[in-house]
């Protein structure tokens, strides 16, 4: 499936990755602080763009610059099952992954890449120039940029790098000072960086946006259950997005007129429901069997002394629930032959169904099977994956709780869960808009960089390049000054 594109200007391409953003954010709500963004949007390309299941970072990110499903890639979360364990987990990294990214494929093609935090991006893979890690770099690492000497040639400079803050906490004084610095310090280094030498791609990751999302949504989102009009951190959401637009306007002005700027997000954000105690719900159903009750409530699956040989499912918790089948030949004391699974499976779905939330109503599900939704299942893939109440339900994997339904989340005050709708906005010389394309795929995105840059697609990618990028203005109504 090769093509090329004889066209493309001779500018670099600048990825822009805003994690966790929502079209209703960015094309919207926060347009009027975003002069620079309205400009692209005015002579580019917009759409939503479709995140993967589940909408996580890990996989998402991973996703949209391989082409390829978490099924393929063997990512389901930010945290993964080791194989033959019942509650063993471990952080992927960038080694995990089977398939090559596409900084590996340019690089392969002599192409000259700077990559400043996609995940996953510990450690740092070698490239065919500047790769900095990302946000889930562990604390104290030694090596965190590709080559290794330009981290401490960073430091130097700029002082020392920023990966994360930490969001989940009641003590949120200071979190505002903390993303805008974190966030103005990125940016300051992707423009130096930019800057100083000749690039084909150049891509920046930030997270502040999602973790401004999940700590703040509250007084950003009137629809949140807890809102809080007027608060302060509602015109901190204002001064955010407007540093954001000013640190993007600078690294197109570092990128120069020739440049494409693509502005992408994995995933969106809305208001958290609450979380319900998915685990706890499987052991009141017969399904997870326990010797004696977990000892405290908000008690880890792990701590918890589970009767391994009379259980038949039992779940991790997070965004969504991931499900597993105590089967028998894959797990230690499995007791489900595999024959049973359907049965179990249709089971599972009739309980679920028959669930209420504390004012009696039902509570909408989905129940997804990787068999179905994969082309292939790497690593020890959930045997379900269950989402609940469109996902504004997050699954708590702990276990003790008083209640099956628990108005915050269970590893740490949370504003947020994520959506399927992230962003997507191509502008520059190749461009002719504004115009608005129908929801894309974001598997597709890979594809598209590939054919915009005249490359190969290679035959392992499943997505496909988004036709219409350059087609001559459509009618569709696409807003150039901003709306509320």
């Amino acid at each position: 499936m090769a093509t090329a594109r004889s066209a493309r200007p001779p500018g670099p391409l600048l990825i822009i990755g805003l994690d966790g953003v929502p079209p209703g954010f960015l094309f919207d709500r926060f347009l009027e602080q975003m002069p620079t963004v309205r400009r692209l949007i005015r002579k580019g390309v917009r759409a939503t763009l479709r995140s993967t299941d589940p909408p996580i970072s890990v996989p998402a990110w991973p996703v949209m610059f391989t082409g390829v499903d978490p099924g393929t890639l063997g990512l389901y979360g930010f945290r993964h099952r080791r194989p033959g364990s019942y509650t063993q987990m471990y952080i992927p990294t960038s080694r995990d992954l089977p398939v090559p990214t596409l900084w590996q494929i340019l690089s392969d093609h002599g192409l000259r890449v700077g990559v400043i935090g996609m995940p996953p991006g510990y450690p740092p893979p070698p490239v065919n120039g500047i790769y900095i890690s990302d946000f889930l770099t562990p604390a104290g690492s030694p090596v965190t940029t590709h080559p290794a000497s330009l981290g401490s040639e960073l430091e130097r400079e700029f002082g020392p790098y920023q990966f994360d803050v930490t969001f989940r906490t009641h003590d949120r004084d200071d979190l505002p000072g903390q993303l805008r610095a974190m966030t103005r310090h990125r940016f300051q280094v992707a423009e130096a960086l930019l800057a100083r030498d000749r690039w084909d791609v150049f891509a920046v990751h930030e997270i502040g946006t999602d973790r401004l999302h999940h700590a703040f949504w509250k007084q950003l989102d009137p629809t949140h259950p807890e809102y809080v009009a007027g608060s302060p951190m509602e015109r901190f959401g204002e001064e955010y997005y407007a540093d954001l637009d000013a640190g993007i306007g600078r690294l197109i002005a570092a990128a120069g007129p020739d440049a494409e700027v693509l502005i992408v997000s994995d995933h969106g954000s809305m208001s958290m429901r609450g979380c319900f105690c998915v685990n706890q719900w499987l052991e009141g159903a017969g399904y997870l069997v326990l010797h004696r009750p977990a000892p405290a409530p908000g008690t880890p699956l792990e701590g918890v002394d589970v009767d391994w040989a009379r259980t038949t499912a039992w779940a991790a918790g997070g965004y969504y629930a991931r499900i597993f089948f105590n089967l028998v030949g894959r797990e230690r004391d499995g007791v489900v032959p595999l024959g049973d699974v359907p049965a179990l499976r249709d089971q599972l779905a009739a309980d679920l169904a028959r669930l209420v939330d504390p004012e009696g109503k039902p509570v909408p599900f989905q129940l997804l099977d990787p068999q179905s939704i994969y082309a292939a299942r790497r690593g020890a893939a959930p045997d379900l994956l269950l989402y609940l109440d469109d996902l504004r339900l997050r699954a708590a994997g702990t276990m003790g709780h008083p209640d099956l339904f628990l108005a915050e989340n269970d590893t740490g005050p949370d504003d947020a869960v994520h959506s399927f709708d992230g962003v997507f906005l191509l502008a520059g010389p190749g461009t002719d808009g504004p115009r608005e394309l129908p929801p894309l795929a974001i598997r597709d995105v890979t594809p598209t960089i590939l054919e915009r840059l005249g490359l190969p697609v290679p035959e392992h990618v499943q997505g496909r390049p988004i036709s219409g990028l350059d087609e001559p203005f459509a009618a569709a109504k696409v807003p150039t000054s901003p709306g509320r």
